[in-house]
């Protein structure tokens, strides 16, 4: 199994590091690994495969690899690893030519590169490394579709790190986006809220820090600095909103009259004068980009560029805002039209969405099981990201004998995120319970006794549990108050260790994060944006016996 970091392919095994095995068939063509990279062409009847020795976690059996033959005088010893290339890109050739797995590397755009040059390094580095005609990256994304419903999986290496599931033309549960032509039902001075009928059966809220006004149309002519919202709203009145939270639980979706249009390189901030830029962009590409938005910035609203813009050029950047500029111009002629509550804009398919904010060069693909969905993200992708869009893949269940997920390995991950109990890699475990206020996590040594001493045990055991934490929430999306009961530690600065390993997991996860230092007791508490509902209540339903409560109460006391 290769390890794939940072859209670069790990050398694979040594040629001496094999061991002989069973004759095979041959065959012609060659299939994709789990990890993104082609499985070499199996060796005829007349010539012995060698089977590659299995890695630690595999599943599978090792796939079978053609032997090198070094030329005379040279020991296996000093041959070099199948793929593995020099300092100077090319890879060892043996006598008949080339290497299995050579791969081309292309040096990073240098800093202070301009003009076309760059630009060409921009695009090459969007576009990402291929390695025999295969694409690399560190992350995979699978997206498996059922009569009315598709689930999404997002995958760095093998491992499962985020779980999606869409279920078809959900209007009232997973609206998170959509924007809507609203009526105020009533208004709470006492909570600082209205709440609006959207058109959905559960009325949603809009809180006073989400009201946008014009002084012109406060009826009280102001009560001091702010306004309050009984003076900028009115029961019957009709008001543009957007989505900025799904209705959870016996909570309705959190409205805002901030509304926002996302697109592939920017986010478009209608009747705003918002400039802003990703702060994960480095300065000399901020700077580009800031020059790029000035030009390009419609009169009278604002433009986010995001993350994804680095390496665009103006042309693209130009064509993405002019459409969103089109889809407002639409929202707004519907508006006009429309004089009850009702839906102006939806949100596309969660895969596209998906690959809207995500897709990038540290993917190495899309794989999709279902023709009409590759079509509609093939589409997609050529439009916005044409470097991307051969790795949009569809696949063929019936021709490769096992469903998508079953071949991925996602099921059998997605089941273990469904336990209350995760293990660590060194033994110890953590315990994850979920409540109606918050999430608690509780870190174990369990089978890690460790080797010098109990403090190092104990340090070593946090921050693996730190690293999984990170992962266990984005995978079961839990959001809200989360409180980790890591074990004792004695000293500060291990404690330090723990919290700033913590911090550092968190920041790969997109979604908002706040997290405070660990105290005496060894507890942190830290809140994590809640957008929807979790992986468990997407993939279960209450027991009618318990009513989620997991015990029955005796027949005496019933």
């Amino acid at each position: 199994m290769e390890e794939l970091e940072n859209g670069r392919a790990a050398t694979g095994p040594p040629a001496d590091e094999v061991t002989p095995g069973a004759e095979a068939p041959a065959r012609a063509t060659s299939r994709r690994r789990d990890d993104g990279a082609e499985k070499p062409e199996v060796a005829g009847p007349s010539e012995a495969p060698l089977s590659a020795r299995p890695r630690i976690g595999d599943t599978r059996p090792a796939p079978t690899v053609r032997p090198l033959v070094a030329p005379a005088g040279v020991s296996s010893r000093q041959r070099s690893p199948v793929g593995s290339p020099h300092r100077d890109g090319v890879a060892d050739a043996g006598p008949d030519g080339p290497a299995d797995g050579a791969a081309s590397l292309e040096v990073p755009p240098e800093a202070g590169d301009d003009g076309a040059a760059a630009s060409s390094k921009r695009r090459r580095r969007r576009g990402g490394r291929d390695r025999k005609g295969r694409s690399t990256g560190r992350y995979l994304i699978c997206v498996h579709v059922q009569p009315g419903v598709s689930q999404i999986a997002v995958l760095e290496g093998r491992s499962l790190m985020q779980h999606l599931v869409s279920h078809a033309q959900d209007e009232t549960t997973q609206i998170d986006g959509n924007i809507y032509l609203g009526r105020v039902q009533n208004v709470l001075p006492g909570m600082e809220a209205a709440f609006v009928d959207i058109g959905i059966p559960k009325n949603a809220v809009l809180y006073r820090g989400d009201v946008r006004y014009d002084t012109d149309d406060v009826e009280s002519g102001g009560r001091g600095p702010e306004p309050r919202i009984e003076d900028v709203l009115r029961a019957g009145q009709l008001i543009l909103c957007q989505v900025t939270k799904n209705p959870i639980g016996a909570k309705g979706a959190r409205l805002t009259q901030e509304v926002s249009l996302p697109g592939r390189f920017a986010v478009f901030v209608p009747n705003s004068d918002a400039v802003g830029i990703s702060k994960r962009l480095g300065d000399n590409e901020r700077r580009r980009l800031r020059k790029v938005v000035d030009a390009l910035r419609p009169p009278g609203h604002g433009l986010i560029v995001r993350t994804a813009a680095e390496g665009a050029t103006e042309d693209e950047l130009r064509r993405d805002v002019q459409g969103l500029l089109g889809q407002w111009g639409s929202i707004e002629r519907a508006a006009q039209r429309m004089n009850a509550p009702g839906l102006l804009y939806r949100e596309p398919d969660l895969a596209v969405r998906i690959l809207r904010e995500e897709l990038n060069s540290e993917y190495r693909g899309v794989i999709i099981d279902d023709a009409a969905l590759y079509d509609q993200v093939r589409e997609y992708v050529e439009r916005v990201s044409p470097d991307l869009a051969e790795r949009v893949e569809l696949y063929d269940a019936d021709g490769e004998g096992q469903p998508l997920f079953d071949r991925y390995h996602v099921h059998e991950q997605l089941h273990k995120a469904l336990d209350r109990k995760v293990w660590l890699p060194s033994g110890g475990s953590l315990i994850i319970e979920r409540t109606e206020a918050l999430t608690v996590i509780d870190v174990n040594t369990g089978k890690n006794v460790g080797k010098s001493n109990l403090e190092e045990t104990v340090f070593r055991n946090n921050l693996e549990a730190a690293e999984e934490v990170a992962r266990q929430l984005r995978l079961r999306d839990i959001g809200g108050i989360i409180v980790i009961d890591f074990i004792d530690m004695e000293l500060k600065e291990n404690r330090e260790k723990v919290a700033a390993a913590l911090r550092a997991a968190l920041a790969r996860d997109k979604t908002r994060t706040q997290v405070f230092d660990i105290s005496e007791l060894g507890l942190v508490e830290m809140t994590r944006k809640r957008i929807s509902e979790g992986l468990i209540e997407s993939l279960s339903t209450e027991c009618e016996v318990c009513h989620g409560r997991g015990i029955v109460l005796d027949a005496s006391v019933r």
